[in-house]
């Protein structure tokens, strides 16, 4: 495993990290706490000491399995966690110092720790990156001791510069894939000027870079991929990065030919690796085999120029008319 500097907490980080979206089961299956802790353990095994959880990820509890993995380790495991997406209705109303304190207190309950590393708004709406008392509540959380630094989760590119604009913020997570590439134009040079990390989500785009799926894929009720396609339930680029199904197997496609079916993962991976500005990239895992497939991304051979030459091919003739201009 490789580590790099996670912006201005100086954390020296796995490359490939961990999402906690739906560790313990699949989207949709009910939570189970042992395939959880054996996910983790074998992230551990495979080098990776950082941690993307939520506090609406399983209602808690991913929280809980994390933190009492975390407890019952005496190795240096970062743990980073997210609010604000309980907030019913989410409005920008809602981003309040008394509703962010509850919800950290009550992230602090369901790990068990006693501090949080890295606290993150989690995709807020836009209008609250203009409100300065929300990211002073965060500074005073942190001179309370609750948590030891604070970013933002994001939807759009034009947010992420906005909250560069608070000094004290330590990094950005944002989706960045083979099939969303707006980050890499702006984005990450602005954060590298300021010490903000840059943490990946939706690295293959919620399963599509794996090549695993077929036209006639069907996924369970209870699985955004199934609920959510066109942006019926959160923002639509959290699923399939924004594009249609479709237009995700035309992709899919090409990227087999390029970098063939068996380490397209590995390929997906590596690309976003490529760009010097990302801290790490956080892919979910709901069982153990996947933590380890993707962790080999870290050692993975850098990609040739012209491997990255063709993926641009690839966005701009199928995929950039119907992302980029969005987030």
């Amino acid at each position: 495993m490789h580590y790099r500097t996670l912006g201005k907490t100086g954390w020296k980080v796995s490359d490939i990290s961990l999402g906690a979206w739906q560790l313990g089961g699949k989207w949709g299956n009910s939570f189970d706490e042992q395939l959880a802790e054996r996910t983790l353990l074998e992230a551990l095994d495979n080098g990776i000491n950082f941690i993307d959880t939520a506090d609406v990820y399983s209602a808690g509890l991913s929280e809980r399995a994390v933190g009492k993995f975390v407890r019952s380790r005496s190795e240096r495991i970062y743990v980073a966690t997210k609010c604000g997406r309980r907030l019913d209705p989410h409005t920008a109303a809602g981003y309040t110092a008394a509703n962010i304190n509850r919800f950290v207190d009550e992230s602090l309950q369901n790990t068990g720790l006693e501090v949080i590393d890295l606290l993150q708004l989690h995709c807020p709406p836009t209008e609250v990156y203009e409100r300065a008392d929300v990211f002073e509540a965060l500074d005073r959380l942190r001179e309370a001791g609750k948590i030891l630094h604070y970013g933002v989760s994001v939807e759009k590119v034009a947010e992420a510069h906005r909250a560069l604009a608070y000094p004290d913020l330590a990094t950005v997570q944002i989706i960045f894939n083979m099939v969303r590439h707006k980050p890499a134009e702006t984005l990450f040079a602005a954060a590298q000027d300021r010490q903000v990390g840059i943490i990946v989500r939706v690295p293959l785009a919620s399963g599509l870079l794996t090549g695993k799926f077929a036209p006639d894929t069907r996924f369970e009720e209870g699985d955004h991929r199934f609920f959510n396609q066109n942006g019926e339930a959160f923002d639509k680029g959290e699923t399939f990065s924004g594009i249609s199904y479709q237009t995700g197997m035309e992709v899919v496609r090409e990227f087999k030919r390029l970098f063939g079916e068996a380490y397209l993962t590995q390929s997906a991976l590596r690309w976003i690796l490529m760009h010097e500005a990302v801290s790490c990239v956080i892919p979910g895992a709901s069982h153990p085999d996947q933590v380890k497939w993707n962790a080999q991304a870290s050692y993975t051979p850098a990609l040739p120029a012209m491997a990255m030459d063709d993926v641009r091919q690839v966005y701009d003739k199928y995929v950039r008319q119907y992302v980029h201009h969005l987030w």
